[in-house]
C-alpha cells in the first residue's frame, strides 16, 4: 500500500483543528512534504520507522518514568511525520513569546525589590506569599542583565479555532530540547532530501546560543569564564539531556560535591587544582541549591552557594527564585502583567484559569467538573492532572477532597481539544493530538527562540496528555517559509 491510499484513510476529527487537513484536502503547507512522502511504499516507511527507533536506542536518548515510587528509563517513541508550521505562523508565536518572557523578567526584577505590582494591586500579594517558588532569601539580589529567565520552554496548544494559546510557562529547568535537537537528527538520517527541498529552518545551532549566553553572564569580565551544568546526577530524569548539554558546549558537566565554596567564590574539583567557576547552568531546583539556607539534608547542592551568589561571584542560571513566574495560579496574572509593564496587549493569549482558592470559582469548577481539566500549580510532568471527563468517580472524591483540604494548590482549565497530526502507528496515519514547546534563550542581546520546539504527542488514541512521563512521545517540527 501506498502513502497516498493510507492519506484516503485518515480520518480527522470532528469540530478540531487537523494540522495537516482542512474539510478533507491536504492544506498547502503540507502539500510539497507529502507529495514526496507519497512516492514511498508502506514497507519503507515502516523500514525508516524502524531506523528511528534503533537510532535512539543506540545514542541512549531515554527519559525516566516516576510511577509507583520506582524509576523507569524508558526510549523517547518518535514519530517519523513530521509537524510543519509556516513562517508566518512562526512569526506570530516568536514575536508573542518575546512580549511574554520581557513582561515575566520585569515580573521576576519587581517582586524581588520594590514590588509595585503588588502594591498596585494587579496580583494579589498572598499569591505570591504563599508561592512554594517564592525564595525570600533571593530578595534584593542583583542578578546581572536583570535577566532571571534565560533559558524556557513555553508550552502552546493550538485550539479548534486554529489559534494558538499558551498552556503553561516553563520556567523553572525546562527539559526536553535535547530531543528537539535529536529528533532533527534521526529524521536527517531517514529522509535525507527532504529538509533542504522543503527549506526547513534550522534547530542544530541552539547549543551554541545557549553557550554564548552562558558566557555572557559571568560576573568578571574575563576572556575565559568557566561554565559548569550542575546536575543532580544519574537518577535523574533529564539526565540524558544533561550529558547531551554539556558535551555539546564542551563545558563540565558536575554534581555538588565536584564543587566547593570558600571565601565566597564557588571553586570546581579538578585534578590540578581548584579551578573558580563564573557561570553554573545548574539543573537543581531551588530547594536543592545550598543546603545551608534550603534543604540541610540535601546533597545535590553546595553549601555556601547563595552567598556566593549574593556577593555577585557567580552567576547562576535560571536565577535563583524565578519559579514564583511559572506557579500555574501566577500563570493567570501574565495577561495582566503584559498590561501593567509593557502597555501592550498579549500577542498569544492564556488559556481561561480557575484558581480554585476563590470560593466562586471552585463552585463553578466542581459543578462542571465534566469539562474542566485540574491541575495541581506547582507540579509538572502531567502528575496530578485530573482530566473531569475521564476520572472515575472514586478518583475524583480522592482529588475534591485534597483541593477542599488546600485549595491554593489547584487551578483548573476547560478542556481544551488540542488540534492532532497525522502519526505512522501500526503501518497507518492516524490523527493525534500534539502541543508545542518552543525554547526561547534571553541574554543581554535579547530574546532568540529557535524555530521550531518540540512536538509533543498524545500517542494513546483520544489522549490529550501528551507528557513522557503519562505515556506522550514526540515529533520534528519543521518551520517552512
Amino acid at each position: 500500500m501506498s502513502l497516498a491510499e493510507l492519506l484516503t484513510q485518515y480520518k480527522c476529527h470532528q469540530g478540531m483543528w487537523d494540522e495537516m487537513c482542512d474539510t478533507g484536502e491536504i492544506r498547502e503547507h503540507y502539500q510539497k512534504v507529502f507529495a514526496a512522502l507519497q512516492q514511498l511504499d508502506v514497507n519503507t516507511l515502516q523500514q525508516k520507522d524502524l531506523l528511528a527507533s534503533e537510532l535512539f536506542m543506540n545514542q541512549g536518548i531515554t527519559f525516566t518514568v516516576y510511577s509507583d515510587n520506582a524509576g523507569i528509563e524508558r526510549i523517547f517513541p518518535f514519530d517519523i511525520i513530521p509537524r510543519i508550521i509556516t513562517g508566518r505562523e512562526w512569526q506570530q508565536i516568536e514575536r508573542g513569546i518575546q512580549q511574554r518572557l520581557k513582561a515575566l523578567n520585569m515580573f521576576l526584577k519587581d517582586i524581588y525589590s520594590n514590588q509595585h505590582i503588588i502594591k498596585d494591586r494587579v496580583i494579589p500579594a498572598s499569591l505570591i506569599a504563599s508561592c512554594p517558588h517564592y525564595i525570600r532569601e533571593v530578595f534584593g539580589i542583583k542578578v546581572p542583565y536583570d535577566i532571571y529567565v534565560h533559558i524556557s520552554g513555553i508550552d502552546l496548544i493550538r485550539g479548534g479555532d486554529g489559534r494558538f494559546y499558551i498552556l503553561e510557562d516553563n520556567l523553572r529547568t525546562p527539559s526536553g530540547v535535547s530531543y528537539m535537537l535529536e529528533n532533527r537528527e534521526v529524521t536527517k538520517r531517514i529522509f535525507p532530501d527532504m529538509l533542504a527541498a522543503n527549506k526547513v529552518r534550522m534547530v542544530h545551532n541552539y547549543p551554541l546560543l545557549l553557550h554564548q549566553i552562558l558566557l555572557s553572564l559571568a560576573p568578571q569580565q574575563i576572556s575565559t569564564p568557566t561554565v559548569v551544568l550542575l546536575t543532580p546526577g544519574i537518577y535523574n530524569s533529564a539526565y540524558y539531556e544533561h550529558t547531551f548539554l554539556a558535551k555539546q558546549m564542551g563545558i563540565a558537566l558536575v554534581e555538588g560535591r565536584d564543587l566547593v565554596v570558600d571565601n565566597h567564590k564557588v571553586y570546581m574539583k579538578t585534578t590540578k587544582g581548584l579551578e573558580q567557576v563564573h557561570v553554573i547552568y545548574r539543573r537543581v531546583d531551588d530547594d536543592f541549591l545550598d543546603p545551608l539556607l534550603f534543604k540541610p539534608d540535601s546533597v545535590l547542592g553546595v553549601p555556601g552557594l547563595l552567598s556566593a551568589y549574593r556577593k555577585g561571584n557567580v552567576a547562576i542560571v535560571n536565577a535563583v527564585g524565578n519559579g514564583v513566574a511559572d506557579d500555574k495560579a501566577v500563570y493567570a496574572y501574565v495577561p495582566a502583567m503584559i498590561k501593567y509593564y509593557l502597555n501592550e496587549d498579549p500577542i498569544l493569549a492564556n488559556i481561561e484559569t480557575y484558581e480554585l482558592s476563590d470560593t466562586d470559582a471552585r463552585k463553578h469548577v466542581f459543578e462542571n467538573i465534566e469539562n474542566m481539566v485540574v491541575k495541581r500549580t506547582n507540579q509538572s510532568g502531567g502528575y496530578g492532572m485530573v482530566m473531569g471527563n475521564k476520572v472515575s468517580d472514586e478518583e475524583w472524591q480522592r482529588a475534591r477532597t485534597a483541593i477542599e483540604a488546600d485549595p491554593r494548590s489547584f487551578i483548573a482549565q476547560p478542556i481544551v481539544k488540542l488540534s492532532t497530526v497525522p502519526c505512522f502507528i501500526d503501518g497507518k496515519l492516524q490523527p493525534r493530538h500534539v502541543d508545542l514547546r518552543p525554547y526561547a534563550l534571553c541574554g543581554p542581546n535579547g530574546i532568540q527562540i529557535v524555530p521550531g520546539g518540540l512536538t509533543r504527542v498524545a500517542l494513546r488514541e483520544g489522549s490529550l496528555i501528551v507528557n513522557s512521563s503519562q505515556g506522550g512521545g514526540s515529533k520534528d517540527t519543521w518551520i517552512i517559509d
